[in-house]
């Protein structure tokens, strides 16, 4: 199951879990009501799974890609590690499906506090239109997702 927590002010090493402390725990329903769906999946048959084929057809998305984030193949790697980490918001839905790896997607709630998405293998969400977000790989430094 993913885990979320309220992220403490450090602007130290973005890679890191950067919990609040104590520790801010958020929950499914929280992240709901900022607009956050999540769902677990089996990234295995990625390929051929009606799960995903259902919440596809549900939620009319018809385009998918697979990006592969890590230094041996993503270009320009330290660059697009730093432009993922910028503050951004979208027009429209962002779906992420993670494959293999893991990393963390941080959202802002309703008062600008960053709530930090953990997100490995299998997990899958979507970003509203128009909230404010960024992207980086943990640790691991590897993520493969749809």
């Amino acid at each position: 199951m993913v885990q979320a927590w309220y992220m403490d002010k450090s602007t130290a090493n973005p890679r890191m879990p950067h919990r609040a402390h104590p520790n801010r725990p958020v929950g499914l329903e929280q992240l709901r009501t900022l607009g956050v769906l999540y769902w677990k999946l089996d990234a295995d048959k990625h390929e051929n799974d009606p799960e995903l084929e259902k919440i596809r057809k549900e939620r009319s998305y018809s385009w998918m890609d697979i990006i592969t984030i890590c230094k041996d193949t993503l270009p320009n790697y330290e660059e697009k590690i730093k432009m993922f980490f910028e503050e951004h918001l979208r027009l429209n839905e962002e779906i992420r499906y993670i494959l293999e790896g893991s990393g963390y997607f941080d959202v802002r709630d309703k008062e600008d506090k960053w709530i930090r998405i953990s997100m490995e293998k299998g997990d899958m969400i979507t970003l509203p239109a128009g909230i404010y977000h960024r992207f980086t790989l943990d640790e691991k430094n590897y993520m493969k997702a749809m």
